[in-house]
């Protein structure tokens, strides 16, 4: 797997903070002799991205990038098994994966070198990554390679068309804009729902283990992430108990469940990457997903909607739930709270890697302003904005149209730079709490249960592992994830 005899830390990392340059002289640093193994997704998202940068970083350093992909759903266990106490050599010089897995993996996996937090490339990174995403327990254990949150989407052609926007002031009574609130969202799906021209009004993801509850999620932090009680959403980060069943919740899983009136036939069977295709065939008049549909359906090369690619932030909510008075609470003005679903995708190097300060630096040169900057408006990549630098416009119009480029940056700006952004759940046996949720979440959309009688489930579920891993364990690992202090007050 890997032959050559030296680790060449210093050369690896003076090359590193000196910063990627593919113009530079070849083998410089040089790791000819040396083959690093890449764990990822099956391509196209992440892997390509990968395969893009491995060509310019063999061209400069003389080494190899092999990828090993595997199916979504399995690299969770195949990662566990590779990195565990009872492995030996691991099959992996590189893992990518998301950041709800570090809590597990940090353990086993290495310390990022500190020359790479030195740099112009580190401050180029945006402050809800490199401050809350890349570490664990006070360490700098991964690298984010990928920006992730949930925005909207919606065909612009049809909604600033004259004519349905009289027909749709004269059937709800106001104009036809992007949502503001998820009511508005639904009553937009339903006008636009017409079977009979092959147009339906959204599409969400609903298979289980094609991204599901991360969409069910997105539902839920509009009307649980409690913009005065932080880190409320899951949990009540004083007790740990599952806050999963709450009114807000089940509001959220009724809405999840009104999205299929409105959605394209076969609507369980659909995982994000079909969303990305369904709005790019123009079959939706909009949906929400992560910053791969917009890059999709403006593809000319793919899409047929290119030009008229609309992004929004997403909706929100008057109320609230409030965990601590059991009551909702109103607010003035509609209150949002983007949801960072999954949370990017990042690289890391396990401990038992035989090429460590390679790894490293290959993640360097993965992740570094030039190399991102050209996967993030690269289609079928899988990379989304991450970096202060990846939201220059001018990149960004050999894809968009001017107008579909601003409301696409403007969009993810939002979101990211939002005070009331919602952080993605991240704490010890991740897997084993969304398991017990999908279960739960496909007998509600099969009609098996009600969405509370599903939600109270979950519920139980998720406070019998919070007993079984140690309860005073999960409320530091839960508080520390949502930027909170480890004492309660």
């Amino acid at each position: 797997m890997k032959t050559a005899p030296s680790l060449r830390l210093l050369a690896g990392l003076f090359s590193l903070v000196l910063g990627a340059n593919t113009a530079a002289a070849a083998c410089n640093p040089d790791y000819s002799g040396i083959t690093l193994d890449v764990g990822t997704r099956t391509a196209p998202f992440i892997a390509n991205a990968i395969k893009l940068a491995a060509a310019s970083w063999e061209n400069q350093t003389c080494g190899k990038i092999n990828v090993l992909e595997h199916p979504n759903e399995q690299l969770y266990q195949i990662y566990l098994k590779a990195l565990g106490p009872a492995a030996d050599k691991s099959p992996f010089d590189i893992i990518t994966f998301g950041p709800f897995w570090t809590p597990d993996f940090a353990p086993y996996l290495t310390e990022m070198p500190p020359a790479m937090r030195e740099t112009a490339a580190w401050n180029d990174i945006l402050p809800v990554y490199r401050q809350h995403l890349m570490q664990w327990n006070g360490r700098y254990v991964t690298q984010t390679i990928d920006g992730d949150q949930h925005i909207l989407y919606y065909r612009r052609d049809l909604f600033t068309n004259p004519l349905e926007q009289e027909r749709f002031k004269a059937k709800y009574g106001y104009d036809l804009n992007p949502p503001a609130t998820w009511e508005q969202y639904y009553q937009i799906a339903e006008f636009f729902t017409r079977p009979g021209s092959n147009l339906w009004g959204t599409a969400e993801a609903y298979r289980r283990g094609g991204e599901q509850f991360w969409y069910f999620f997105t539902h839920a932090a509009a009307y649980t992430h409690h913009p005065k009680l932080p880190g409320s959403m899951f949990f009540d980060p004083d007790t740990m108990d599952a806050q999963v069943n709450n009114p807000g919740w089940v509001k959220a899983l009724t809405d999840y469940l009104n999205g299929l009136n409105v959605a394209p036939p076969g609507v369980l069977g659909f995982s994000s990457g079909d969303i990305h295709n369904i709005f790019a065939g123009g079959s939706v008049a909009m949906n929400f997903d992560w910053g791969d549909t917009g890059v999709n359906a403006a593809d000319a090369n793919r899409s047929l909607i290119p030009g008229v690619v609309g992004t929004a932030p997403l909706p929100g909510s008057k109320q609230v739930w409030n965990y601590k008075t059991r009551q909702w609470d109103s607010f003035p003005e509609i209150s949002r709270a983007p949801f960072l679903a999954y949370g990017g995708w990042q690289a890391a190097v396990p401990v038992n890697s035989d090429e460590p300060a390679a790894a490293w630096h290959f993640i360097g040169w993965l992740s570094s302003p030039e190399v991102s900057g050209e996967a993030v408006v690269t289609p079928q990549a899988g990379i989304n904005p991450y970096r202060e630098s990846h939201f220059q416009l001018e990149r960004w119009l050999k894809l968009f149209t001017p107008e579909e480029a601003r409301l696409y940056l403007d969009a993810q700006r939002q979101g990211l730079n939002s005070p009331n952004v919602a952080l993605d759940l991240r704490i010890p046996h991740y897997a084993e709490y969304t398991d017990a949720l999908e279960i739960q979440l496909t007998r509600a959309l099969n009609l098996q249960v009600s969405p509370q009688e599903a939600l109270d489930n979950v519920a139980k579920s998720w406070n019998a592992l919070t007993d079984r891993i140690g309860r005073k364990q999960q409320r530091a690992a839960y508080r520390a994830s949502m930027g909170l202090s480890s004492e309660v007050k």
